[in-house]
């Protein structure tokens, strides 16, 4: 009994060491996602801009319904968009676009109450905003799932004129971006330039411009960006997004100081490069490769000692027998 004990004790507590080593080791977004987020992010990245999601042509001229209002002049693909209409809060003419030159008059998609939106993307409603000659069953299914379970409200956290998360955790929002964002964004987020409004912005110009559109990109990602670590995949809870936003609000903003009412005019051009993705250029990229390297490499070397460690104990016990 004694030999049995000194034998099968040491085996099991290096199982458990080897199952500590895998958890611990495993990347924050490793694994398959549930198929709920998998549906929700698809829908939001479509929601943002489908046709790039599924890299097509969008249809030529202007969505149909786009001529039944006067006061938003973008023309061409962006009218074909999702957020054109129903706004980067999902509120639509209530929200964040109740006025400027995003204005439309067209109504949010939050909340969804009990609308089925499928139908209503599939112009059961109203002919003029069917899309099905465009998208599949499952695209319209995981538009649905993002309208019914991913959209929120997050204006009851941003004051409206200065654009500035209200009860944010700044420390929370550091400690978040840094694990996740800093790689490629950089500490202050000026690693990475793209477009927005027709201007070269960084981070910090997108988040206290337009709050909403960060929030929304750093939740879903986009499809200009596919590698880009996003909030639903690494658990970051809506207050975690706000947070992060509210960090990001601190970074240089390229804008005139002292502006209460943060705005780049103009509109964004489509297609435009998305913020986020891996690391651009030469140095960015080759860090990026090498901190996962070494990632790997430890894990591996961790592997193998507990393999080594098992094996040991299995000649101990053969021998033992014999």
């Amino acid at each position: 009994m004694k030999r049995f004990r000194s034998i099968v004790v040491p085996a099991l507590i290096l199982l458990v060491l080897f199952a500590l080593a895998v958890s611990s080791n495993l990347p924050v977004n490793a694994g398959a996602l549930p198929q709920s987020d998998e549906q929700i992010i698809r829908g939001a990245r479509l929601y943002d801009n489908w046709f790039e999601e599924l890299n097509v042509q969008p249809p030529a001229g202007d969505m149909p319904l786009w001529a039944s209002q006067t006061t938003n002049t973008r023309s061409g693909p962006d009218t074909w968009r999702c957020v054109s209409c129903h706004g980067w809060d999902y509120q639509g003419k209530d929200g964040a676009f109740s006025s400027g030159n995003n204005f439309t008059g067209f109504p949010g998609v939050f909340p969804a109450l009990n609308n089925d939106p499928a139908l209503a993307i599939a112009g059961s409603a109203n002919p003029k905003h069917d899309f099905t000659e465009w998208l599949s069953s499952a695209d319209i299914a995981a538009l649905a799932a993002f309208i019914q379970n991913g959209t929120l409200d997050d204006n009851q956290f941003i004051e409206p004129v200065s654009r500035k998360v209200l009860n944010g955790n700044i420390e929370n929002g550091k400690t978040k971006y840094e694990s996740a964002c800093a790689a490629c964004h950089g500490a202050d987020g000026t690693a990475m330039i793209f477009r927005m409004e027709g201007q070269d912005v960084t981070l910090g110009t997108l988040a206290v411009t337009d709050p909403w559109r960060f929030l929304h990109r750093t939740r879903f990602g986009t499809a200009a960006a596919p590698d880009m670590p996003i909030g639903l995949s690494l658990k970051w809870t809506a207050q975690d997004g706000r947070d992060v936003l509210l960090f990001a609000q601190s970074f240089p903003t390229g804008l005139p100081s002292g502006s209460q009412s943060p705005s780049l005019g103009g509109r964004e051009e489509t297609p435009a490069a998305q913020p986020g993705g891996p690391a651009q250029g030469f140095w960015g990229g080759l860090l990026t490769a090498l901190g996962a390297m070494a990632t790997s490499l430890g894990f591996a070397i961790l592997l193998g000692v507990v393999l080594v460690g098992l094996i040991f104990i299995l000649v101990w016990i053969v021998r033992g027998k014999k």
